[in-house]
């Protein structure tokens, strides 16, 4: 039998050992890509109900986001264990010019929730008419906001993000960062309560300051149909400069669940409960941005 051979832990040389055929190398990474451009060109993937290409969400979109996420926003994650399992609406408030508070959500589900969930965004009309755009946000699993898309959603289980203040909240100008606008008509209390899906508020911090918004060309906007054209310490002077956010800190904290299946049948339909509920999630989430925002020292540093 011939001798064993001890491969020391730190070679004298400095020089690392290769490495051995468990660990993964740049080798396997290229299979990896082939085989994920092979099922592409295939068509060898799945796709549900509303379009949702499970694959590439994961794969492609969120791995483009990600670093966002980790290295430019500095996004800490708070209480991702308080979304259950299965069938939960997640209501945020809104801000930043821009939409990447919904952006960053979906990654903080996705990478701190034990069950790794996907999270399922109800957006406005105009996500889904803009070129590009709405067809990668059908393929990210996102659909309209409407009630039936997300009772469909919420019976079958999955985790439905809203953002009740639409444009008012993420168009509001930088002096009003951080003060929730109307929440609507609370139709995302009646999804909740037909479908007896818990309700998570969510309370966004940092988002606000990536393009603090200082004005507004109306008529630039109603000829581009937008909603708003922001003017931003940045934006437009600097171009396409001006479109990259600055790197706030961020803080997203998923609160206790709101429980819906204990109301009565016919509750969505009362509008004093569906008011109250609303006011109620609102208050929940208005409060923790103002905890959040306390203990927050700098912007940038957090």
């Amino acid at each position: 039998m011939a001798d064993a051979q001890v491969i020391p832990l730190r070679p004298e040389n400095g020089v690392r050992p290769p490495p051995t055929p468990d660990e993964p190398g740049w080798e396997e990474a290229v299979i990896d890509v082939l085989a994920f451009a092979r099922r592409r060109l295939l068509g060898d993937y799945r796709v549900d109900e509303f379009g949702f290409d499970e694959e590439l969400t994961d794969e492609v979109l969120l791995r483009m986001i990600r670093p966002f996420y980790d290295k430019w926003f500095r996004v800490e994650t708070i209480g991702a264990h308080n979304v259950p399992d299965d069938g939960a609406l997640v209501v945020a408030n809104h801000s930043g010019t821009l939409p990447w508070d919904a952006l960053m959500t979906t990654v903080a589900l996705h990478d701190h929730h034990p069950a790794e969930r996907h999270l399922r965004m109800l957006g406005a009309d105009l996500v889904f008419r803009m070129p590009m755009l709405g067809a990668l946000a059908r393929k990210a699993g996102h659909t309209l906001a409407c009630n039936p898309d997300a009772e469909r959603l919420l019976t079958g289980g999955e985790i439905v993000g809203v953002w009740p203040e639409g444009f008012k909240g993420i168009g509001k100008p930088f002096k009003d960062r951080y003060k929730l606008q109307r929440f609507g008509r609370g139709g995302f209390v009646s999804a909740a309560l037909r479908t007896g899906a818990p309700i998570i508020p969510c309370a966004i911090v940092g988002a606000e300051e990536i393009y603090p918004k200082l004005a507004d060309l109306k008529p630039i906007a109603r000829l581009l149909g937008l909603p708003y054209f922001p003017v931003t310490p940045l934006f437009p002077h600097f171009g396409p400069l001006g479109a990259v956010p600055l790197p706030s800190k961020w803080y997203i904290e998923f609160g206790e669940p709101i429980e819906t299946s204990g109301y009565p049948e016919g509750a969505a339909d009362d509008p004093m409960l569906v008011f109250s509920l609303s006011d109620q999630v609102r208050e929940i989430i208005q409060q923790t941005l103002y905890r959040l925002l306390s203990q927050r020292t700098n912007v940038f540093l957090g």
